[in-house]
């Protein structure tokens, strides 16, 4: 335990280095809070958001896209930066246990996500008459929960490209389609049938209906808990088989 929380201490460290990842994070769902409560408010509307306010419906949607932002661009590059600069091989010269630097991954992500969500939190409480939410130990629950799942999926896609540059750029893409499709974008109400089949294959889509559902009241919601559950096991699955495959290859 001691070396994942040295690891993860000198991770959150690095994480400060990185301004891409860290505008991504903290400053697009802002700007996107701002943009959409401007154009849409907060009033109900009974036909689209599910039946609630713009913006009650976006603060959760939005918690759930920091995670992703985390998840599929931030950890991925990070990894991949490792490995092709050799950083994992002086990890294991030096004793450091691979679970420590895949744990202190996940461990950033986590502490990282939880900040950017206070963040947006505090500024959509200040800005806009949103509702707390109804339960806050169901959304504290879905919200570990979806970042375990992401950071899985990250992790994944660490192990997947060979480079950073190809990982942060396969991360942003996959990003901006969750975002626009998955339920943080425009309304799904509002979306072609294609375009909400392609939103709905995506664990973002997933990640916002359970939190939306702890955070407005709706309970907790098993259906999505096992959608993204099946994504994390999924993830670790393909992980495994990929690091297996690799190093047999290097033998």
């Amino acid at each position: 335990m001691r070396a994942l929380a040295r690891t993860t201490w000198v991770e959150l460290k690095l994480f400060r280095r990185e301004p891409l990842t860290v505008a991504v994070t903290l400053g697009l769902p802002l700007v996107l809070l701002f943009v959409l409560g401007g154009v849409f408010g907060n009033t109900p509307d009974p036909e689209v958001y599910r039946g609630v306010g713009p913006m009650d419906y976006y603060v959760p949607a939005y918690i759930g896209l920091v995670i992703a932002s985390l998840g599929i661009v931030g950890l991925p590059a990070h990894l991949s930066a490792y490995r092709e600069r050799g950083v994992l091989r002086r990890f294991v010269a030096s004793s450091v246990p691979m679970w420590a630097v895949i744990g202190a991954q996940v461990m950033v992500t986590l502490v990282v996500a939880f900040l950017g969500s206070v963040l947006l939190i505090t500024v959509a409480s200040v800005t806009y008459d949103i509702h707390f939410p109804s339960s806050v130990p169901l959304v504290v629950g879905g919200f570990f929960l979806s970042g375990l799942s992401f950071s899985a999926i990250g992790v994944f896609l660490g192990s997947a490209f060979p480079t950073a540059r190809a990982a942060q750029g396969a991360g942003l893409m996959l990003w901006f389609v969750m975002m626009i499709l998955g339920g943080a974008g425009p309304p799904p109400e509002v979306l072609t049938e294609g375009m909400r089949a392609v939103g709905d294959a995506t664990p973002v889509r997933h990640v916002i209906l359970l939190l939306q559902d702890a955070w407005l009241g709706f309970g907790w919601n098993w259906t999505e808990t096992l959608i993204v559950a099946v994504f994390m096991a999924g993830a670790v699955l393909v992980t495994i088989l990929l690091t297996r495959g690799r190093l047999g290859r290097e033998r």
